[in-house]
C-alpha cells in the first residue's frame, strides 16, 4: 500500500505539470515585450486593447460563436432524443447502434476530419461554417448523449407512470414532467458541447474553408512572432470562459443530480 506521502508527492508533479503551461499564458499575455522568455520585460494591457482592433480575430470569434450555438443546440436535441430512447426504450441491436453514435468519443479527431472532407469532396459540397457545424454536431453529439443518458437514468420512471395514470399523453408527461426534470443535464450539455465546439481545432481546420474559425486563426498568428502576446491575451480570455463554462456546467450537472437523488460522483470537476 503507497504512504499517503508518496501520493501527495506524485499529486504536486501532475499537477505543476498539467497547469503550469496554463500559468504561464496569462503570465505572458501582461508582459510589455514581444518576446516570450524570462525576465519580463513589464506590466501592461495594450495586448488586450489590440484584440478589438483586429478586423480579422473579431470575424473569427462570431463565426466561432454561431458554429458553437448552432452546434451546441442541434447536439443537445439529438442527444436528447437518443438518450431518452436508449434509458427508456428497448429496441433490436440496441447495444451495438449506440456503441456506433458513441464511436466519435474514441476515434482520433483527425481521422473524422479527413473522412468528412472526403466525403463532402466527392459530393462536390463547398467548405464553409456549416460544414464545421456538420463536424462539431458529429462530435458533440456523443458527450450529449453520455451526460443526458445519465439525467435519464437518475429520473425515477413511477413519476412518469404517475403522470400518465391521471390522463396526461405521453407527450404531455414528457414536456410537463421529464423535461423540466433533466433540465438541469439540457443545461449542462448545452454548455459542453458549446464549449467543445469553440475550442475544436482539427475538424475546424479542415472543414471551415475561407471562414476561419477563432481556434484556426489563432494558429495562423502562431507563424508571427509579433503577434505572440496577442495570441495569449486571447488565450486568457478564452482560458477565463473555459473555467466559467464548464464551472457552470458542472454546477447544473451537480443540481440535477441532487434533486433526482442520484449519487453525485464522476462529474466533469
Amino acid at each position: 500500500m503507497r504512504r499517503p506521502g508518496t501520493l501527495a508527492i506524485y499529486a504536486a508533479f501532475y499537477l505543476v505539470f498539467l497547469y503550469a503551461p496554463v500559468i504561464l499564458l496569462p503570465l505572458f499575455a501582461f508582459n510589455d515585450g514581444t518576446i516570450i522568455a524570462f525576465p519580463l520585460s513589464g506590466f501592461t494591457t495594450h495586448w488586450f486593447a489590440e484584440l478589438a482592433q483586429t478586423d480579422a480575430l473579431i470575424d473569427s470569434v462570431v463565426t466561432s460563436l454561431i458554429i458553437a450555438v448552432v452546434a451546441a443546440v442541434l447536439a443537445t436535441l439529438l442527444g436528447l432524443l437518443a438518450a431518452r430512447a436508449a434509458a427508456r426504450t428497448m429496441f433490436p441491436l440496441k447495444p451495438g447502434i449506440m456503441g456506433l453514435i458513441m464511436l466519435p468519443l474514441i476515434l482520433p479527431e483527425i481521422i473524422i476530419a479527413v473522412a468528412l472532407l472526403v466525403v463532402l469532396s466527392q459530393l462536390g459540397i463547398a467548405l464553409a461554417s456549416w460544414t464545421v457545424i456538420l463536424g462539431h454536431v458529429l462530435l458533440c453529439t456523443p458527450f450529449a448523449i453520455a451526460i443526458l443518458n445519465s439525467a435519464f437514468l437518475a429520473l425515477d420512471q413511477s413519476l412518469e407512470e404517475a403522470a400518465q395514470d391521471l390522463g396526461t399523453t405521453k407527450l404531455e408527461t414528457f414536456w410537463r414532467v421529464t423535461l423540466p426534470l433533466v433540465m438541469p443535464g439540457i443545461v449542462s450539455s448545452l454548455l459542453i458541447s458549446f464549449t467543445i465546439s469553440l475550442d475544436e481545432f482539427i475538424i475546424a481546420f479542415f472543414l471551415s474553408g475561407n471562414e476561419p474559425t477563432l481556434p484556426v486563426y489563432l494558429w495562423s498568428q502562431l507563424r508571427f512572432p509579433a503577434r505572440i502576446p496577442v495570441v495569449m491575451a486571447l488565450g486568457t480570455l478564452l482560458l477565463i470562459a473555459s473555467l466559467v463554462l464548464l464551472t457552470t456546467a458542472e454546477y447544473f450537472r451537480r443540481r440535477g443530480a441532487a434533486r433526482t437523488g442520484q449519487d453525485d460522483h464522476g462529474g466533469f470537476m
